[in-house]
């Protein structure tokens, strides 16, 4: 664990203090005195580093926030929140790393491609470094979207439930977006952009008049 974090915490100097990776496995390694060997017993490319640090800070602040006793009286929103505002606060403290990676992402997104829709694209979206934060955060949001569906503040749609996971994943990274671009002394707008934007997804995938009006259909229906 100690040689892993020297050469995570190594690779987060570099990049900050040059702007890009190392040239290579080879030098870094030396660099750090160590072998090529040793340093792929641990990751297999520097791509994997930054996966590495990303999910990081993912489970730092899901655990930071499952931590917490008050947490557990929390409503599924306010859960999600509660959340949102941890990560951002775990974000803030390596920001330089973090805005330099997700630079990163972006442009190799575009040099492969990637159909961006505004600053959203599949590619992007999908790129390998977020790949364990992805499947993590999949983790986290089923659980809280499971234990909304008993607290009946997640309403089970048919062809739409299976969508909500993946539009908590979207704006996640929207959230993401917009903190990276956050000019607003301590990062303010960011928190009213979460706020909003979490109660907007539960207005959405909550109950609503729609779905009274649904029930009523499908009643008439059956008992005309």
């Amino acid at each position: 664990m100690e040689k892993l974090e020297k050469i995570r915490k190594a690779y987060t100097e570099y990049v900050l203090e040059h702007g890009t990776p190392p040239p290579s496995v080879y030098q870094f390694a030396k660099k750090q005195k160590i072998t090529e060997g040793e340093f792929y017993e641990h990751y297999p490319s520097f791509e994997a580093i930054e996966a590495d640090i990303w999910l990081a800070a993912f489970t730092q602040a899901r655990q930071t926030v499952e931590g917490d006793d008050v947490y557990q009286t929390y409503s599924v929103r306010e859960k999600l929140l509660a959340f949102y505002y941890t990560w951002i606060e775990v974000l803030k403290g390596q920001r330089s790393f973090f805005v330099f990676s997700y630079g990163r992402i972006r442009e190799t997104s575009a040099q492969r491609g990637s159909p961006l829709a505004g600053r959203l694209g599949q590619r992007w979206m999908a790129s390998s470094v977020w790949k364990p934060f992805k499947e993590a955060f999949y983790d986290f949001s089923r659980d809280l979207l499971a234990e909304g569906r008993e607290s009946k503040e997640v309403e089970p749609r048919p062809f739409l439930s299976n969508r909500y996971a993946d539009g908590l994943w979207t704006q996640t990274l929207l959230l993401l977006d917009f903190w990276i671009n956050d000019v607003s002394k301590g990062f303010e707008k960011t928190d009213t952009a979460i706020e909003k934007s979490v109660n907007t997804a539960f207005d959405l995938i909550g109950r609503s008049p729609l779905d009274s009006l649904f029930d009523l259909a499908k009643f008439m229906y059956q008992n005309r």
